[in-house]
C-alpha cells in the first residue's frame, strides 16, 4: 500500500479526499503545513507526496524528497512552476490536474466581470446598512462591448462562448492561434497590440512564461482604452501590480478584478482578518473601490474538487501499477534550464 503525504490540506479536501479514497485504499497522512524547506522532513517514510499551489518544491525540497524515498510529487492543480524540474529529473515523477474544471473558472471570470461592471457588491454592502441609493452605482451595456482575451485554452473557449451570448464582439491573441475554434465560435485573432488598442475589457488566460510575466505593464497599460476593464484569473505575474495601481490612480484603467495576485502565496488560502497583512501593494488594491479581489477561488466548485481528486488519484493508481503517466509533466533539462517538452 502507497503511503501518501498530503500537504496544504483545507478540511474540504480532506473531506473529499476520504470520501473517495474508499475507492483506493491509498495510506494518507494530512498536513495543515505547507511543504518548504522548513516541512519537507515530514515526507521521510512516503512514497508519494502531493501539492497545492502555495507549496513550493525547490532544488533542496525536490533532493530531500528523493533521499527520503518520494518517487511521485502529486500536484493538485493545473500550474507546476513552484517545482524545480532541473533537480527532479531522473529522480521523481511529476504529475498533475491539467483541466479539473475549466466551466468553473470561466463562470467565475465572467461573474467577476458583472460584479464589478454593475458595482453588485458595492449595492450589497449598501442595502445592507438600509441605503438604497444608485448614486456611484452606473454601470454599461455588456451588448456589444469588445472583450479581448488573451490565451485561448479550454477556459477562454468556454469564457468566449458565454461572452457571445452576451453579444459581445470577442478579439483574442495568442501565439499558437485555434483558427477553427475562431470560426466555429466566432470570435478572432488580432495582434496583442490590436487587442490592447481595442479592447474595452481585457480577460487573462494564458500560462506564465517568461514571454507572459507582466504582459499587463506600463506599457501595455498605455496602448489601452481609458476606462478599460482587466480580469485576471490565470496566474497573478501575469500583471505587473504597481502599474496596475498606477493605471488605477490615472484613471486609465476604469476598473480591475483579480482573482490571482503575484505575491498571493504568502496570504492567499489563510485568515488573516485578526493580524493584517504586510503587503503595501495588496493594502493598496484592496482600498480602491473600483478593483474585486477574491483569493484565488475560481476554480472552488463541488464539481472542480472531485476532478481533482480523481484526477490525483488516477495517477498515484498509474504510478503504482506501473503504467504510463497521462497527466505527467514532460521535461528535459540542461545547463540552460528546463524545457517542458509535452504537457498532456
Amino acid at each position: 500500500m502507497l503511503k501518501i503525504a498530503f500537504f496544504d490540506t483545507k478540511p474540504y479536501d480532506k473531506e473529499i479526499f476520504e470520501v473517495l479514497n474508499k475507492d483506493y485504499g491509498f495510506e494518507i497522512t494530512y498536513f495543515e503545513e505547507r511543504l518548504s524547506d522548513k516541512t519537507v522532513k515530514l515526507t521521510e517514510g512516503f512514497d508519494v507526496v502531493s501539492i497545492f499551489v502555495q507549496d513550493k518544491a525547490p532544488s533542496f525540497v525536490v533532493n530531500k524528497l528523493y533521499e527520503y524515498g518520494v518517487k511521485l510529487i502529486a500536484l493538485r492543480c493545473a500550474g507546476y512552476n513552484n517545482v524545480n524540474f532541473k533537480a527532479a529529473q531522473g529522480k521523481v515523477h511529476v504529475v498533475h490536474v491539467p483541466a479539473y474544471s475549466p466551466h468553473a473558472i470561466a463562470e467565475f471570470t465572467m461573474s467577476m466581470m458583472l460584479t464589478l461592471n454593475r458595482k453588485i457588491h458595492k449595492s450589497h454592502n449598501r442595502t445592507k446598512d438600509l441605503n438604497f441609493s444608485l448614486s456611484g452605482l452606473l454601470g454599461f451595456d455588456m451588448y456589444q462591448k469588445t472583450v479581448g482575451v488573451i490565451g485561448t485554452g479550454k477556459i477562454a473557449k468556454i469564457l468566449i462562448k458565454i461572452l457571445k451570448g452576451f453579444e459581445c464582439n470577442v478579439i483574442a491573441y495568442d501565439i499558437y492561434p485555434d483558427n477553427n475554434s475562431a470560426k466555429e465560435l466566432g470570435f478572432s485573432y488580432v495582434p496583442l497590440n490590436t487587442l490592447f488598442k481595442e479592447s474595452d475589457i481585457i480577460t487573462l488566460h494564458c500560462p506564465l512564461t517568461k514571454d507572459t510575466e507582466y504582459i499587463i505593464s506600463e506599457k501595455s497599460i498605455n496602448k489601452m482604452k481609458d476606462g478599460v476593464m482587466i480580469v485576471n484569473t490565470g496566474r497573478g505575474k501575469l500583471i505587473n501590480s504597481k502599474d496596475l495601481i498606477e493605471g488605477l490612480k490615472e484613471h486609465k484603467i476604469g476598473s480591475a478584478a483579480l482573482d490571482v495576485y503575484e505575491e498571493e502565496d504568502k496570504y492567499f488560502y489563510e485568515d488573516f482578518s485578526v493580524e493584517g497583512v504586510n503587503d503595501d501593494i495588496l493594502s493598496r488594491l484592496i482600498t480602491f473601490p473600483n478593483v474585486l479581489i477574491t483569493s484565488h477561488q475560481a476554480y472552488f466548485t463541488k464539481e472542480a474538487l472531485n476532478n481533482i481528486a480523481t484526477t490525483t488519484f488516477n495517477s498515484i493508481t498509474q504510478f503504482d501499477e506501473g503504467k504510463p503517466l497521462e497527466n505527467e509533466i514532460a521535461y528535459i533539462c540542461d545547463e540552460n534550464g528546463c524545457a517542458i517538452k509535452k504537457v498532456n
